[in-house]
């Protein structure tokens, strides 16, 4: 038997390494000088490097949006079901908040708020409230539900959706939305497709639970991701179902794969959520029973993911701000009608190994400031340290 403070630890190690690469992409978009004018997944013009640095940040979403399903039922094993389900619906609110208001100023820099951003923070307070209500019908309503969710949601690929809620729910991708006075709001995550990702991890919590064993748990984490991969492979290469766009042959087999793995985030198709969740159940396996350095480390990251994630936006903008004026722009430039980010031109930005470079020092940053935290949170009982 293991107990619940080690299974936990498992899932903070997954969840720094999710925040880790996370930054990695935040970082591209602000200073990779072609991150605004090509797309790095193009199959037919990007690198291998360039679309791995892409690629693999797909992982985070996904994973981050199903730890947080299965985190919220260990923590309603402490809790009567009417308490768990009032506090996720009070933070799924709290969340949706925070992305209209914490996080597109991290984003933007635009304290007139022209536009509001909504993307995973925002996607992962509706699930919070979907899961929430679901949880006061019955375990098994969550888990028919996600599944409906996760195996059904292409279907809609097939028809055309009318206004603009409908796109919210469920396809949005650069859905903009006027409000008048010169204000946007783009909607990048469609809600129930990550919504699914929620519920079944909240359902996949039951072999979190304490009286679970150690062998059932890896058992059920290695069967489930190995057959999530292996229905990602049959899927694409049937190239019909599971993805609105299907793949097609390069100019190269290496091309071809690219464009093969090439899946759709926005919204998360049945084929992304395969790819991307798959490997994630196999490495909650693999990380059981993880012991050393660099594991304490990671964890500090995982223990604190809404503290960091917050904070890493608003220092990556100081960032770019800084090398902005260092390039050369002045005040004039700071708006660029094409981009809704301040200090963030068009043709902006420098090569990838100057990218890289940057997300190190910004993860190693912030290493101190998240380490506080972690400590802070444990040993003060502030009712707000809740919803951070």
């Amino acid at each position: 038997m293991q107990s619940a403070s080690s299974r936990i630890a498992s899932i903070d190690i997954l969840r720094g390494i999710i925040m880790i690469i996370m930054a990695l992409d935040h970082t591209r978009d602000f200073f990779h000088n072609t991150a605004m004018t090509a797309d790095p997944l193009d199959a037919a013009t990007t690198t291998p490097l360039l679309f791995f640095t892409r690629w693999i940040t797909h992982y985070c979403a996904p994973a981050f949006v199903f730890l947080s399903g299965l985190s919220a039922y260990i923590a309603s094993q402490k809790k009567t079901m009417k308490e768990a389900s009032t506090f996720l619906m009070k933070r799924g609110l709290w969340l949706i908040i925070a992305e209209l208001v914490i996080v597109t100023l991290g984003l933007t820099f635009n304290p007139l708020y022209n536009v509001f951003i909504l993307q995973v923070i925002w996607a992962i307070g509706w699930s919070m409230i979907v899961l929430g209500l679901l949880m006061r019908l019955s375990f098994k309503a969550v888990l028919f539900t996600g599944l409906l969710l996760f195996f059904g949601h292409n279907i809609l690929d097939y028809f055309t959706l009318p206004g603009n809620i409908w796109k919210i729910l469920f396809t949005s991708f650069g859905t903009v939305i006027p409000m008048g006075g010169n204000r946007f709001i783009f909607a990048f995550y469609a809600i129930l497709p990550w919504t699914s990702a929620m519920l079944l991890g909240y359902c996949a919590g039951y072999f979190f639970r304490k009286d679970a064993t150690v062998e059932v748990r890896r058992k059920f984490l290695l069967i489930t991701g190995s057959a999530a991969i292996l229905l990602f492979i049959v899927l694409r290469s049937i190239n019909h179902y599971g993805n609105p766009t299907p793949w097609e042959f390069q100019q190269t087999g290496f091309r071809t794969f690219l464009d093969f793995i090439d899946v759709s985030k926005y919204p998360p198709s049945l084929d992304f959520l395969c790819m991307t969740l798959g490997p994630t159940l196999l490495a909650l396996a693999g990380l059981e029973q993880v012991k050393g350095r660099w594991q304490e480390v990671i964890s500090v990251y995982g223990k604190v993911p809404f503290f960091y994630y917050i904070l890493h936006f608003y220092l990556l903008h100081f960032l770019l701000v800084i090398a902005f004026f260092l390039s050369g722009y002045t005040a004039g430039d700071i708006v660029d009608p094409n981009i809704p980010f301040l200090f963030r031109p068009v043709n902006f930005g420098y090569t990838l190994p100057i990218v890289y470079a940057i997300w190190i020092s910004v993860v190693a940053i912030l290493y101190k400031p998240s380490q506080w935290f972690g400590k802070y949170r444990q040993t003060h009982t502030q009712w707000w340290l809740k919803y951070i």
